[in-house]
């Protein structure tokens, strides 16, 4: 009798994160795999400083096809890879890491998630930005912004010498015009702004009353507003912006992006986002 053929080895990917109980995207990425009949799995690995260059390491040894990296090593990590894609590049910082022949690849895919969300509203292209904040995710947003030919960003943020170095990091190495105001008092949007966005942690769960300082009657129709922010989905300041008649984009669309950017890096699949965004909807309003 003739034997049957069983491949038992699944393809490895995962996340490196410190802490990492929190992180939602193990189930996220896992329900696609399932959904698409993929024989991989997505570990998600509480990886300290210290451990990080034995954890790269590891993932080279198990000849893991890619992993996330999140807080803290974004920056940390790229001294251990072998090339950087160009926002990474840029940025000087990675979360997505891609196995290429024998190579392992920083990418950035944060921007990028941001961005896939947004381009299904507006095309950022020729358009005048006020972004909030200045830590890795607004980096990481306004490089790519920038790269997607943004014509003017407007950084606000608390920490000036924070919001000066995003600004100067726009300025020169893309083809954006950027500035910086330091945020000390409730920030009015100037009227000829086309995109807002909050790139800060303010209204983050379990905070979700806390909102941005702005002046909401400053926010016209015109307007696109987005919040990264992916829980609670509907944050008050998109509950502001939709009273006002803007059009709004949730942070869990640029989470659900990331982790379809992030597959297709991986696998070569296009992944079904619907799938990722009802497991993290399902998660978050359980």
């Amino acid at each position: 009798m003739a034997g049957k053929a069983h491949n038992f080895l699944s393809e490895l990917t995962g996340c490196f994160a410190f802490p990492a109980a929190e992180n939602p995207t193990v189930a996220m990425i896992e329900s696609a795999y399932r959904h698409h009949g993929l024989d991989w799995r997505y570990i998600n690995c509480e990886i300290t400083p210290a451990n990080l260059p034995a954890a790269v390491a590891g993932a080279r040894a198990m000849n893991w096809a890619g992993f996330n990296c999140s807080l803290p090593h974004k920056v940390a990590v790229i001294q251990h890879l072998d090339g950087l894609g160009e926002s990474a590049e840029i940025m000087g910082a990675v979360n997505c890491v891609v196995r290429r022949g024998a190579a392992y690849v920083g990418e950035n895919t944060d921007g990028k998630g941001f961005l896939a969300s947004l381009s299904e509203i507006v095309d950022p292209a020729g358009r005048r930005v006020v972004m909030f904040g200045a830590g890795g995710a607004a980096r990481a947003v306004g490089v790519e912004l920038a790269l997607a030919g943004a014509a003017a960003i407007t950084v606000v943020n608390r920490d000036p010498a924070r919001g000066r170095a995003v600004v100067e990091l726009l300025n020169q190495k893309t083809g954006a015009r950027a500035d910086l105001v330091t945020w000390a008092a409730r920030y009015r949007v100037p009227e000829e702004t086309d995109i807002v966005v909050n790139a800060t942690s303010i209204g983050l769960f379990p905070d979700v009353n806390a909102t941005l300082d702005i002046d909401a009657e400053t926010l016209q129709p015109t307007m696109v507003v987005a919040d990264i922010i992916p829980n609670p989905p509907r944050t008050r300041l998109l509950a502001d912006a939709e009273r006002r008649g803007c059009r709004t984009i949730d942070g869990l669309g640029m989470l659900v992006n990331q982790g379809v950017i992030g597959v297709k890096h991986w696998t070569g699949v296009d992944v079904d986002a619907t799938v990722m965004r009802k497991t993290l909807a399902d998660l978050f309003n359980g």
